[in-house]
């Protein structure tokens, strides 16, 4: 097992790792699944921002994958970063997303965030919700029925972690 850099041919691993998320879970909140070349257009915007994108291989298998991207647009936020983690269904509760998001939180702070923020999609991902208290981040907030997906309205909850100190 190894944790690494993304690279542009990695696209249709990420996508094939996205796309159950998109179709049968809350985690994301889009509706369709990126293709491959979407994917690797996101992959190069946030590396051309010099911000993380890792992956994480098994058996030279890509199984996971964490980046960030910086929060809002506005400078204001410019040491503040959201992040997002995603692992092949059959990879899942194996510890490789723990181990992204550690290795992703490490990535910001040298990239010079400060704060990291979890937008963490339906208030009953417990999976999620749990990652990201096991590495450091707490609760900061509940938006409410903020977006509806497979007829359902759904709630967002804010996690942070302060990469300072």
């Amino acid at each position: 097992m190894s944790i690494r850099p993304a690279r542009t041919e990695d696209a249709a691993a990420l996508a094939a790792i996205y796309a159950p998320a998109v179709l049968t879970g809350t985690a994301s909140f889009e509706i369709e699944p990126p293709s491959a070349t979407e994917m690797a257009q996101r992959l190069m915007k946030v590396k051309s921002h010099g911000w993380p994108w890792l992956v994480h291989v098994t058996m030279g298998t890509l199984d996971g994958y964490a980046y960030v991207t910086q929060f809002r647009d506005r400078a204001a936020y410019r040491y503040c970063a959201e992040t997002s983690v995603y692992v092949a269904p059959d990879a899942q509760r194996t510890g490789i997303g723990h181990a992204l998001l550690m290795a992703v939180s490490s990535a910001a702070r040298v990239a010079g965030f400060r704060q990291l923020i979890a937008v963490i999609g339906g208030s009953s991902n417990d999976a999620s919700i749990g990652l990201h208290a096991a590495c450091g981040f707490e609760q900061a907030g509940l938006l409410k029925q903020i977006g509806e997906k497979f007829g359902k309205p759904l709630d967002i909850v804010i996690m942070q972690r302060s990469l300072i100190g």
